[in-house]
């Protein structure tokens, strides 16, 4: 904090950090950074890579939300606050007297070493004054604000802000003052869509050149954007090429992030239901509520780079940062019903809010997947003020994508880089038989080629050696899981030709590899069928295949190995491979690791028992923990 702050500010404050990969982690460090300003403490919500470490003794308490990602690795955004907590210069008593909290939020069907794990080392930092590693988040929460209350104590005569009195937003929008000579026609967001020759690419309609100025990100250039499964198939899955001009490296596991925009008849939809249209294209400025924020570092914008965005509009704002077709929380609910002077309206809108009811929530909210932009329309009379919408509604987030291309596959004619993807397009209908649309997908799934997006490459947590790439691997990917495993196939088949073209027909040093591929149907999504005769001509490969619907019985991946057990004992065991796990972290990596372990017990022979079912599971927790056993599902 700095010095220009008061004592009172000081020796109360809270600092809520958060680690995400999806967005989940942010949404609880929001919902804590609320709690924390009811208890009258002066809070800020970060990314964790957004302050330094030094910076935590300034605060009463700092509270972290962290998820974990790829094996018990911390999301990308905490990962450099992380580092600098291990730097060798610091001394052991670094963070004596950081009083702290964790919430870590996991993905049960990881493996329960890596399960919660950034959660978990967190706490190995010091004493943490409380932390929990299971149980849901409400009646947490609930027993944090008690322990908060008896810990820090509110002075005589002053209570906590009641849940039914609105917070202030701390960002705030205002009229951007512009002067005669700087004017010029609105520029509105959306109308490059359709500019491009409909007849060339007649299913992609919107040409889209990505302005904003989103921080550490790549400039690409969509070349392909093609649709890999028949027209009548039930998923429209994509496989889209992007290229940068610059060489950038980058390994199998790793991935592009993707920050999606709105489209233009939604936005319309909320100007008009808010009753916004004379402000929508009029230049804004986002700017601090409370002086105590201005020329104060510890409290970032809470949009980073929008200073830099030319013209800056509420319209603008709305297509290209506030996401209006998100799944509402009950934080919203609560911010909301303060817009109404409808007592039925806000009666129930405060319900939502209550422990009690999170039953009515969920089934309100997550259960149909209803969205933020719907809720509004069902409670028409709330009218947010345009002033606060940076506050009210949540900003988009950029959406994860493995990188399918790898080898021959990573550099253009040019000498640039080219990233592969294979993007399955988010599309379902409701219990409320109402069709429901990934914004991400979506929005990726109708861009033509030319268009220009801000893309984040991002280290995935394979990581795998030399030796690993080289050696013996099993690799098992049903439906775009198989897109990592593409991109180390062709790697590994470009270290085979970098060995051929040095030694000629000397004895290959590679070890053998399996493919595990699993869809629904060969004829329908069986991706890359045509590439893998080719890869097999240079590297030792095996290609299984389980497709579910092809037959009576349904077959899975997992079926296959429980049909192969000697073949993935003797790959695992006898020859000490390695095996990739991608794909829906659903079932499936639960049923895979059972059939493995079932190969570990039986020494790969069904008629007989080698060793007890716990001795099979501590090899397969062996090979995790050498890193042998890898797992990157979502």
């Amino acid at each position: 904090m700095s010095e220009s702050q008061s004592p009172t500010l000081r020796k109360r404050s809270a600092l809520v950090l958060y680690g995400s990969e999806t967005g989940n982690a942010h949404e609880v460090a929001e919902e804590l950074g609320v709690l924390a300003e009811r208890l009258h403490f002066v809070t800020q919500v970060s990314e964790l890579n957004h302050v330094k470490p030094e910076i935590l003794h300034s605060f009463t308490v700092t509270i972290f939300a962290l998820s974990t990602t790829g094996q018990g690795d911390l999301p990308a955004n905490a990962r450099s606050f992380w580092r600098s907590l291990l730097l060798k210069r610091l001394p052991p008593t670094f963070l004596n007297g950081v009083n702290f909290v964790s919430f870590g939020l996991g993905d049960s069907s990881y493996p329960k070493d890596y399960y919660n794990w950034a959660q978990r080392r967190s706490i190995r930092l010091g004493k943490p004054t409380n932390s929990t590693q299971k149980g849901t988040f409400i009646p947490w929460l609930t027993d944090f604000r008690q322990h908060l209350l008896d810990t820090y104590p509110l002075p005589p005569g002053q209570t906590p802000i009641p849940e039914d009195v609105q917070l202030p937003p701390k960002w705030v929008l205002q009229p951007q003052v512009q002067s005669t000579s700087d004017q010029a026609e609105p520029t509105v967001p959306g109308m490059q869509e359709g500019l491009a020759d409909p007849s060339e690419f007649p299913q992609l309609t919107r040409l889209d050149h990505d302005l904003r100025p989103i921080p550490d990100t790549l400039t690409a250039t969509l070349t392909a954007n093609k649709r890999v499964t028949p027209p009548k198939h039930w998923q429209d899955v994509r496989h889209v090429t992007l290229t940068v001009p610059d060489a950038v490296s980058y390994a199998p596991g790793d991935m592009i992030s993707i920050t999606p925009k709105n489209f233009a008849d939604d936005v319309q939809a909320l100007i008009t239901m808010m009753g916004w249209e004379e402000q929508a294209d009029q230049p804004v400025t986002l700017v601090p509520r409370d002086s105590q924020y201005l020329g104060d570092e510890s409290h970032p914008p809470p949009i980073p780079g929008l200073e830099s965005y030319p013209r800056l509009t509420l319209r603008a704002l709305l297509m290209d940062y506030l996401d209006i077709r998100a799944i509402p929380r009950r934080a919203f609910f609560s911010t909301i019903a303060h817009y109404t002077s409808d007592e039925m309206h806000k009666e129930r809108l405060l319900e939502f809010t209550d422990p009690e009811f999170l039953d009515e929530l969920w089934d309100y909210t997550t259960r149909p997947r209803r969205s933020i932009l719907e809720a509004l329309y069902e409670f028409d009379s709330v009218k947010i003020p345009w002033q606060h919408a940076v506050s009210v509604l949540p900003l988009l987030r950029a959406r994860q994508f493995s990188i399918a291309s790898g080898g021959e596959l990573k550099r253009t004619a040019e000498g640039g880089t080219k990233f592969e993807l294979l993007i399955a397009t988010v599309k379902y209908r409701t219990i409320i038989k109402r069709i429901r649309e990934g914004i991400c997908t979506k929005y990726i799934s109708v861009l033509r080629p030319g268009s220009t997006l801000k893309v984040q490459l991002q280290r995935g947590g394979l990581n795998s050696s030399v030796s690993q790439l080289t050696g013996p691997t099993v690799l098992i990917g049903p439906g775009t899981g198989v897109a990592p495993l593409r991109s180390m196939l062709w790697e590994k088949a470009a270290l085979v030709k970098e060995f051929q073209a040095h030694h000629g027909d000397a004895e290959s040093p590679f070890g053998p590899t399996i493919l595990l591929y699993g869809g629904r149907n060969r004829a329908a999504d069986f991706f890359f069928e045509e590439e893998w005769q080719k890869l097999s001509d240079l590297i030792q490969l095996q290609v299984f295949t389980a497709f579910s619907r092809d037959q009576d019985q349904k077959i899975y991946v997992q079926d296959v190995i429980s049909k192969n057990l000697g073949l993935f004992y003797r790959f695992l065991h006898e020859l000490s491979g390695t095996v990739y796990v991608c794909g829906s972290s659903g079932k499936m990596p639960e049923a895979v690791r059972e059939s493995l372990t079932e190969a570990f017990q039986r020494g790969g022979e069904p008629e007989r028992e080698q060793c007890s079912r716990e001795e099979a599971e501590e090899y397969l927790i062996g090979m995790e923990k050498s890193g042998r056993y890898k797992q990157e599902t979502w």
